[in-house]
């Protein structure tokens, strides 16, 4: 949930050296790019030529999933600087001095993968890498780093820093962690129920202090919670949808999000959506999921008539498509048989249930 971008990186040379030293990253590192000045001469056809270097950057900063200059640091920084929106969106940036002596994580050492990308580099060309995060030269878990390897969505990354400098003094990190995601993972951890954790809330409502203690919630329902408390967000929630033929997606997803609203469930712990496959073909229900970009999955009739505990068969329904249940049996089906949470919820043209998923992996 963090990178949407595909897979693939971006050299960026000035100099014959840099040719050279590009010539290995594009030979040892898949789904390699290179951009090359065109006033020099490269090895292969294959390299793509640039005029200018800040336009050509501006252009496709954000296409890749990580860049690596091979120049000086500060022709860089001036390049990209305008460029950089937020750590949970920018990519990978890693700077390779001309010589090839020493590779730079400039850009997103942890959500983008710079420190990772470094370490790669430095491996295909023989330079030192040079990595500045504090909690990899004092070698700690990064909370930033361990949300995105158990693939959580940080809702609000100011609150990263708390907890990782609690991590780095040795601060204690009070979590709310029903799946246990971070069982002994984090150090100096206490974990809460909710209830602990709202009673704490209420008696500490004028000021929370975060000098001392560090907050961490891990969880898919939405609280009312100080904005000194990280919140992360679990892939544990599948939404089932029918529709009427040719709803508009913009319905379906205004009536996804209500519903989700209304249960105080956060739509970035939906992990994906889920209907009948005769609705394969739905053009709206394609494009909700697109524009949440969550992967959509089809049921046929015969596997949805096989799930049990469903709270709204629906006879006209099993009329018309031949199951007596499409939103809530999808929603189930696609959540591993997982607990169905909210029933089916309907409007004129949508029907809409979630699922949680009982064991997230």
């Amino acid at each position: 949930m963090y990178n949407t971008k595909k897979n693939m990186f971006a050299v960026w040379i000035l100099t014959p050296n840099g040719s050279q030293l590009a010539d290995k990253i594009y030979q040892n590192l898949p789904d390699v790019c290179v951009y090359a000045s065109h006033n020099i001469e490269t090895t292969t056809t294959e390299y793509q030529a640039f005029q200018n270097l800040a336009e050509s950057i501006k252009q496709k900063f954000h296409q890749y999933t990580g860049h690596i200059f091979i120049m000086s640091t500060g022709i860089v920084v001036r390049v990209i600087a305008p460029l950089i929106k937020h750590k949970t969106e920018d990519p990978a940036v890693v700077v390779v001095d001309d010589g090839g002596n020493h590779a730079i994580s400039l850009l997103s050492g942890h959500l983008g993968g710079a420190n990772e990308l470094t370490l790669k580099i430095s491996q295909i060309i023989g330079a030192n890498p040079v990595i500045t995060t504090a909690t990899d030269i004092n070698e700690v878990p990064a909370i930033d780093m361990l949300a995105k390897e158990n693939n959580l969505f940080i809702e609000n990354p100011g609150a990263i820093k708390t907890v990782n400098m609690a991590l780095l003094t040795g601060k204690k990190i009070m979590a709310y962690d029903p799946y246990n995601i971070f069982k002994n993972t984090l150090p100096d951890s206490v974990y809460l129920t909710f209830d602990d954790l709202m009673k704490h809330f209420k008696k500490n409502s004028q000021h929370i202090d975060v000098e001392d203690i560090a907050y961490v919630f891990v969880d898919d329902i939405r609280v009312d919670l100080p904005s000194e408390v990280l919140i992360l967000r679990p892939a544990s929630l599948i939404a089932g949808i029918g529709c009427n033929r040719n709803t508009e997606a913009a319905e379906i997803l205004t009536h996804l999000e209500d519903v989700l609203a209304r249960n105080n469930l956060a739509l970035s712990s939906l992990k994906g959506m889920a209907s009948i496959d005769v609705k394969a073909d739905e053009n709206g229900l394609i494009m909700t999921a697109e524009n949440l970009e969550l992967p959509l999955t089809f049921f046929n009739k015969q596997e949805l008539n096989q799930v049990k505990n469903i709270k709204n068969p629906s006879q006209i329904v099993e009329k018309h498509v031949g199951a007596k249940s499409v939103c809530e049996a999808a929603a189930i089906l696609a959540a591993r048989d997982g607990t169905l949470i909210v029933p089916k919820q309907s409007t004129k043209n949508v029907t809409v249930a979630i699922a949680r998923i009982n064991c997230l992996s």
